[in-house]
């Protein structure tokens, strides 16, 4: 339990010891110890550690400091080529890097120079510590009564947590599960882990699964395949049990055959499985597999509205759209550059408005904002498991900005109608900083990290910040080498190159970077670092700093027993250790079937990190940073200049619709900040409360 509550919440479930006198010095041991990792203990904990005996503080510590340490990479020994990096890469010569290079790349990874470590000066850097609260029993269930609820894809790390909890409250699951559950992919998750972890039945899930894809996706998931649909799934042997579950369940949906025709492929393969024939009771189902095997026509709504728009039918196109506001609102653009009757289109989009949900609503809106902004990317990120990005041009012929302002009314007034009937925030502090945070949409292919963020969100870095240490660790599977590469590559403003630091260059000849050596094998784990001075790097004309992380020898992220990369933010970069941990800003797990991976973009100009966590599945011509420039260009332009709805712009509408605005933070109910109150890692919430 307080490992999920720590890790999502910074918060522990603590109960009172045995101790009737206070052991504090040993109290003030454990304080002392977890703050060299970053933490410190509110004063609420401190106060029922006073009634822990010397064994129940010994075990209390043991478990939190593993926890600790597991989140911000400090669980593993980090031993680069170099042990004196960064100052030992910038002063030896360029031979004697090439030759050390050389013999460890001709061994295979099992030869590495030697050199005795120099003793290093304390930490100089001032780190403000995280405080772990004390949290209640309350306040842990309503996290996953708040994902459950999420009208959003949810991560792989939060369908864990879920299982967790499915599995704990086996028994008692009933009283957790909200009212309702917006979204389908998390409705057919749940029931398969109601049917795996609950033992529940046709009959306990039935109520949530009202369609064939809802069928679909749950066949997915009892296979393990991407409920998302967007790849295809290799379906399990199903037992007799699990086909008439599953054919039981689509015989009781409408519009059958509509609906498996938008997956028709992936239908074939599941009805090779279910055996559909053998089951004469499900008659709709049995005709309906019959059908989509033998290539029967099935007029469906897609096909219908397509038709309509090709045929310029506006009538029948808003007839049909008006069935559905969901597609109405999708289809808005499309439909607009068809015609010239916007005033129509627009009431007609005005109506249904109400019936459109809230992220669609929103996002129509954003797009909007920035209609006919010719100088950005239309940036994509397709649904999947695997987090890629796709920019193009934005060469869609401008509407009229009467158009775009009335659509963007259309949007809010329906939006603050809806907020509205929610009950009252009271005053609120809206921090300014939340519009650089990108609602959390769509996080199925996010990966683990110490702090979530959402692709294109900007995390400011501190002025007194002098250098940026990134850090990757890995280890590899026995007998299976696995050579991994940290790598960073420098743009100008305009994304013109100007130089990397990756194995091929341990150091610039122009600005102050290094990188800590190449390692080639990691039996026992193997890490890398880099070093980039940011005001070296601004005076040379740099900007932009893609870090990337490439599998050289081939094996999926996913395949390997660990993999982690991060950053640290280091004042005085001589002083400490090369892996401070109360220094990491972020550690991400990189567990993507993918071979590279883009965690993060730095732009020196803002001074802000620009979120990416960015897979790559498939392999480059060559697996080096250099060669991939093209593409590393297109996903850093699509990444800088992003446009998507942020925090900031939600929580003002739920403020109008609400509340009352006010600027004394001290004075308000309800505090939406970057640090305090409702925040961007509060990720549970927003997707289920605001959104």
């Amino acid at each position: 339990m307080n490992r999920i509550y720590l890790r999502r919440k910074t918060k522990i479930i603590l109960y009172s010891g045995s101790s009737k006198t206070p052991n504090l010095s040993h109290i003030a041991t454990i304080l002392k110890n977890i703050e060299a990792f970053g933490y410190t203990l509110s004063e609420d904990i401190i106060q029922i550690l006073k009634t822990f005996t010397i064994d129940e503080l010994k075990n209390f510590y043991l478990s939190l400091v593993k926890k600790i340490k597991k989140m911000v990479g400090a669980h593993v020994d980090y031993r680069p080529i170099y042990p004196n990096f960064p100052a030992q890469v910038m002063k030896m010569d360029e031979s004697e890097l090439y030759i050390n290079a050389i013999i460890h790349y001709l061994s295979f990874g099992s030869l590495k120079p030697v050199y005795e470590k120099e003793e290093r000066l304390p930490l100089f850097d001032t780190v403000k510590l995280k405080v772990i609260e004390l949290g209640n029993t309350d306040d842990f269930n309503e996290i996953f009564t708040n994902i459950m609820g999420s009208k959003t894809s949810i991560s792989d790390t939060d369908k864990m947590d879920m299982e967790w909890f499915i599995n704990m409250h086996k028994e008692d699951y009933q009283n957790y599960l909200p009212d309702e559950i917006p979204l389908k992919e998390n409705v057919c998750f749940l029931c398969h882990l109601l049917l795996k972890h609950a033992t529940a039945d046709s009959i306990a899930i039935s109520k949530y699964i009202n369609t064939a894809t809802d069928v679909l996706r749950l066949a997915v998931s009892l296979s393990n395949g991407d409920i998302s649909l967007a790849s295809n799934t290799k379906f399990k042997r199903f037992s007799r049990k699990e086909r008439r579950l599953l054919l039981g369940l689509l015989d009781n949906c409408d519009n059958i055959e509509e609906d498996m025709v938008r997956y028709k492929s992936q239908w074939i393969r599941l009805g090779e499985r279910l055996h559909p024939s053998e089951y004469n009771m499900y008659f709709n189902a049995q005709r309906a597999f019959n059908k989509i095997r033998n290539n029967e026509k099935i007029n469906t709504f897609n096909s219908r509205i397509d038709y309509a728009i090709k045929s310029k039918d506006l009538s029948n196109i808003i007839s049909l759209l008006r069935q559905r506001p969901g597609e109405f609102a999708r289809k808005l653009d499309h439909i607009l550059r068809e015609t010239e009757e916007w005033k129509l289109i627009l009431k007609e989009f005005e109506a249904v408005a109400k019936d459109v949900a809230t992220p669609v609503l929103l996002q129509v809106m954003e797009h909007f904002k920035w209609r006919n902004e010719k100088n950005g990317l239309r940036t994509f990120f397709p649904k999947g498991n695997v987090a890629k990005v796709y920019g193009i041009e934005n060469n869609l012929l401008d509407l009229n900005d009467e158009i775009c302002r009335s659509i963007i009314a259309i949007c809010e007034e329906s939006l603050i109608k809806r907020f509205g009937q929610r009950e009252s925030l009271g005053k609120v502090f809206i921090d300014e900083r939340l519009k650089d945070y990108i609602v959390p949409f769509s996080q199925r292919s996010a990966s683990k990290a110490l702090k979530t963020f959402v692709r294109g969100t900007k995390i400011s870095i501190s002025e007194n910040i002098k250098t940026i240490r990134s850090f990757l660790y890995w280890k590899e599977n026995m007998d299976d080498r696995a050579d991994l590469d940290l790598s960073a590559v420098l743009y100008d403003a305009d994304w013109n190159y100007l130089e990397h630091i990756s194995y091929t260059n341990l150091k610039s000849a122009k600005y102050k970077a290094a990188h800590s050596g190449d390692i080639t094998s990691a039996p026992n784990g193997a890490s890398e670092f880099i070093d980039l001075d940011i005001e070296s790097i601004k005076k040379f004309g740099g900007r932009y700093v893609v870090f990337a992380v490439y599998s050289f020898t081939g094996q999926k992220f996913i395949e390997l027993p660990e993999c982690f990369v991060g950053w640290m933010a280091r004042e005085c970069p001589a002083s400490g250790e090369i892996y401070e941990p109360k220094t990491v800003e972020n550690k991400i797990d990189i567990s993507s079937e993918s071979l590279i991976c883009i965690p993060m973009i730095l732009d020196l100009y803002e001074n802000k990190f620009i979120w990416a966590d960015v897979s790559l599945k498939s392999q480059p011509t060559w697996n080096n940073l250099e060669n991939n420039k093209k593409g590393m260009v297109l996903m850093g332009k699509a990444l800088t200049t992003l446009r998507k709805p942020n925090l900031y712009d939600l929580f003002l509408l739920h403020s109008i619709a609400r509340g009352v605005i006010c600027d004394n933070i001290e004075e308000a109910d309800i505090i939406f900040s970057i640090d305090k109150g409702i925040t961007p890692f509060d990720n549970d919430v927003i997707i289920s409360q605001y959104l």
